[in-house]
């Protein structure tokens, strides 16, 4: 009868999946629940692995293990959960392109797993990827997606290839386990990896957000050094930038929706600085009663300080984006139709 292979009694000759796998034996059935419930599948299958080849491990090498856990988590003070110190951790343990995959699913949309992850990504963006495969294929993916997003995403592909998903959805079966794991290896390797590749942010986009919120003043001044510095960042950042002149590029229905959402009081003091073009496309927006009321309030108010001028157009951009991200306006990309800038 063959045993069991024995461990070595130096605790230092573990590898951390081992540690884990032992911490976890250790804790027992009931205390290492809630553990078990925060893995998901490819981390129970491989934790259950490591552990079933363990064999005997030495009382000495457990207390040890626990002992050295204790002692990091007692002196390790307040600790910083982030992308990177996560992806630093793995590095130590793991090979570099499991750790790549790993973190890129991450970044990748929420859903502890792959069929939930799915189901959070744009309709358009998914549609745009499923239309190049087949349409066995599609109806398999939007079997396991919730229906109100397989709904959105069919009203996105061209309609005969749609109409031909739907036929092989009607017709399907269950699917076999081998086919459902291909598929879902496949969306993983191909999809995921890239969208969570294309998702991370670019440092000049949020360099471009943080000038966004700059008063006229400091935005000129950074803008000056830094053209000085790194003339192609400071362009970047630029062309980033949504101001509030960009408001000009808003739709009838979205100008008519920003109107309602912000606050009536800052409305005239910052269109007090703006561009007659941009001042015109608001008032043909309000009603004649309206806008005549506006115009006499900001002759009222006569001469007003930049920085509050600053202040109320800030905060219309403000509204504007969560708007925008709320999907009850678009704002279109200079030179496009329909793009979303923000």
């Amino acid at each position: 009868m063959a045993t069991a292979p024995k461990l070595k009694d130096e605790k230092s000759a573990l590898t951390g999946p081992q540690k884990a796998a032992i911490f976890m034996l250790a804790l027992g059935a009931d205390d290492a629940a809630p553990l078990w419930e925060m893995f998901d599948e490819d981390e129970i299958r491989e934790m259950s692995q490591i552990m079933s080849s363990l064999g005997t491990v030495q009382a000495g090498i457990i207390e040890k293990l626990l002992v050295e856990f204790a002692s990091k988590v007692s002196g390790t003070g307040a600790l910083v959960g982030s992308y990177e110190s996560t992806e630093r951790l793995l590095l130590r343990f793991l090979p570099e392109d499991r750790v790549n995959s790993v973190m890129d699913e991450i970044r990748g949309p929420a859903g502890r797993t792959m069929w939930e992850k799915l189901g959070n990504v744009n309709e358009a963006v998914l549609a745009s990827y499923l239309k190049n495969e087949y349409p066995q294929t599609v109806a398999v993916v939007l079997t396991k997606i919730r229906p109100e997003h397989a709904a959105r995403v069919l009203g996105c592909l061209p309609e005969d290839f749609a109409l031909e998903v739907v036929t092989r959805m009607l017709r399907m079966e269950s699917v076999q386990k081998e086919i459902l794991d291909k598929v879902e290896q496949t969306l993983r390797s191909e999809f995921m990896s890239n969208l969570s590749r294309t998702n991370r942010r670019d440092s000049h986009e949020l360099m471009a957000e943080i000038f966004n919120n700059f008063d006229r003043q400091t935005e000129g001044r950074f803008l000056a050094a830094l053209e000085e510095r790194a003339r192609e960042s400071a362009d970047r950042i630029k062309a980033l930038m949504f101001t509030f002149e960009d408001l000009g590029r808003l739709d009838p229905g979205s100008v008519q929706t920003l109107l309602r959402a912000v606050d009536k009081n800052k409305l005239g003091i910052a269109l007090k600085g703006a561009s007659d073009a941009l001042r015109d496309l608001f008032f043909a927006n309000m009603s004649e009663r309206a806008a005549k009321i506006l115009r006499e309030d900001m002759e009222m108010m006569g001469p007003v300080r930049l920085k509050d001028v600053d202040e109320a157009q800030m905060n219309m951009v403000n509204v504007a984006k969560d708007l925008a991200n709320k999907g009850e306006i678009m704002i279109a990309a200079e030179g496009a139709d329909n793009e979303l800038i923000y």
